[in-house]
């Protein structure tokens, strides 16, 4: 899979561009604060629907500007797929092969990404908002049930919350109401878990012998779910539906008294461990940086083992954040097979073939050109 071109219209600091790229390593040079991470980000908005920036859609419209709007071309499967993304004021509009989706749940895995920018190396020692992220939006590129039913997830919990606040100031004194709005959370909850869970055990198998190959067989590394609830992998729907439901029963006074959910996936986290240690207290900078680099790796082989091809690698700014061995680690297994994206202000200090050979891009003012 990959991406033939790309439009931006009103697009952060680009009015309008017109670019593209070939099925090989693309680098975008320029110095800081040109646009090169807007072009990177308007790829991953296309394929995702949402940024990896800012949770705020209006951050994306060009200053003044009424909409934002990405179109561009994937190939998948030989097959040409035009993309279309307006981002207004009012919300989103996404077309996949000109019909205009319903949901973007549907729209999302036309085109699979896998972005790794120097926040990435905070996923092991960042907050467990940012391991959940990583982990349903990649999960949602390769299951749309998922993020459908994530949103209603989140829909439920914004309920369930605004409801215990109500009750918490005494607005509000009907219990049946929470014990409707629990029994909805739950259903959600557990098949959020589960799918979780089976997308660890997958992604788990990927990591493994990659983060074994950059430590020259010297780490094993594992990944853990750690949710709110005492709930394993060997649970069944039901079974973990139970739980929940007898937890719920004897935290309700204390839910009341915080107005606030207190337990369900958007309180879960993931822990790392080498070699039985935990990496996020216990590590090196290091291990912390191979344990990041080993699960994106990982991401781009278990969406090919799961789609059927390779996803689209969005590498922004973050070789030089990595020492030389794991550079060329990571050049060595994208070479020939996956689409890339590179952003850096120089390649200077790079010396890896894949680089030499890749089309070269400048970036100066929100203006993209090719160097010839």
């Amino acid at each position: 899979m990959h991406i033939e071109n790309i439009k931006l219209k009103n697009y952060r600091n680009y009015t309008d561009l017109d670019v593209s790229f070939e099925n090989k390593v693309n680098v975008i040079l320029g110095e800081n604060a040109q646009g090169k991470t807007n072009v990177m980000e308007s790829i991953f908005v296309l394929a995702m629907a949402k940024s990896h920036r800012t949770s705020n859609d209006k951050d994306l419209i060009r200053w003044d500007e009424e909409y934002a709007k990405i179109e561009g071309r994937v190939i998948k499967r030989n097959t040409s797929i035009p993309l279309e993304l307006i981002i207004s004021k009012k919300g989103k509009k996404a077309k996949s092969n000109h019909i205009e989706q319903q949901k973007l749940s549907q729209y999302v895995g036309n085109m699979n990404v896998v972005m790794f920018a120097p926040e990435d190396l905070h996923l092991v020692k960042g907050s467990p908002q940012v391991r959940r992220r990583f982990i349903d939006m990649e999960i949602g590129q390769v299951s749309p049930v998922y993020l459908h039913e994530m949103s209603q997830f989140q829909k439920i919990l914004q309920q369930r919350n605004h409801y215990l606040k109500l009750l918490q100031i005494r607005k509000q004194t009907d219990m049946a109401m929470l014990d409707v709005l629990t029994e909805q959370f739950v259903q959600f909850a557990a098949k959020i878990i589960e799918k979780r869970y089976q997308f660890l055990s997958l992604l788990q198998g990927w990591a493994e012998p990659i983060h074994s190959g950059i430590s020259r067989n010297l780490e094993v590394l594992k990944i853990q779910y750690k949710p709110s609830l005492d709930v394993s992998e060997s649970m069944d729907l039901t079974k973990m539906v139970e739980e929940f439901q007898e937890k719920f029963v004897k935290i309700r006074t204390r839910e009341i008294e915080r107005g606030i959910t207190l337990i369900g996936p958007h309180r879960d986290d993931l822990v790392f461990f080498v070699n039985g240690r935990d990496v996020q207290t216990f590590g090196s900078q290091g291990q912390q940086r191979t344990t990041a680099l080993s699960l994106k790796l990982a991401e781009i082989e278990l969406i090919q083992a799961e789609v059927g091809e390779y996803p689209i690698l969005l590498l922004d700014d973050v070789l030089s954040e990595l020492d030389d061995y794991r550079q060329s680690h990571l050049l060595n297994t994208i070479q020939g097979k996956v689409q890339t994206f590179v952003t850096t202000t120089s390649v200077e200090g790079i010396n890896h073939q894949t680089l030499h050979d890749a089309s070269t891009f400048y970036v100066t003012q929100g203006n993209l050109s090719k160097v010839k």
